[in-house]
């Protein structure tokens, strides 16, 4: 079943105002989990050319750009409330693009050095992932590099239930008010993470 993207694009346009705040407490070890996707991004040129595949409100981007301070920024998302944040973000650097579209239909008319996501590429069904994959492949330069933070099921049921469990705990206890955690569960039905291998 494909996704409601347009589902996706109203909750997202919801929570904008307050989304990187939230996130660092929706997010149990939110700096390395930026960190670290950021130290994996190399590529040889100072000025890359980067594409930020549902880019939300630029967070991952901004660190991308402190890494890359001459870098050129594309940001797509299906959320112009989240993309009016990226904006305020980016306001100082005229080198960022933004688009308000869904980034599987886009028409990319350029190569990138560094295509990166984050907590976005799992509201997927595994065939648009497949395709998408498929189109980043085509539109990177030689020597580029994709690096997708993203979120996956466990290995086993067992594990699942305690990552789900953890992360319960976590929001529980994050001092974030009780609708922008019930907004935050609600947000969780969009995912569309790959089912278990029985392998």
């Amino acid at each position: 079943m494909e996704i409601n993207k347009t589902s996706i694009e109203q909750q997202f346009d919801n929570v904008a105002q307050h989304y990187d705040e939230q996130r660092k407490k929706l997010i149990p070890c939110f700096d390395d989990f930026y960190s670290i996707a950021t130290a994996l991004a190399e590529v040889s040129n100072e000025a890359p050319k980067v594409l930020d595949l549902g880019a939300g409100t630029g967070l991952f981007s901004s660190y991308i750009a402190k890494k890359y301070p001459k870098a050129s920024l594309t940001l797509i998302d299906l959320s112009s409330g989240m993309l009016d944040i990226a904006r305020s973000r980016f306001q100082h650097n005229s080198d960022v693009q933004f688009f308000a579209e869904d980034y599987c239909k886009f028409e990319y008319k350029e190569k990138y050095d560094l295509v990166i996501s984050s907590l976005s590429i799992h509201h997927l069904s595994d065939s648009e992932k497949k395709e998408l994959y498929q189109r980043i492949s085509s539109i990177m330069n030689d020597n580029g590099v994709f690096i997708n933070a993203d979120q996956v099921l466990g290995h086993t049921t067992f594990l699942e239930s305690l990552y789900k469990s953890d992360w319960n705990n976590y929001i529980e206890h994050s001092g974030l008010a009780a609708d922008a955690i019930s907004a935050a569960r609600e947000r969780t039905k969009l995912d569309k993470m790959p089912h278990f291998s029985s392998n």
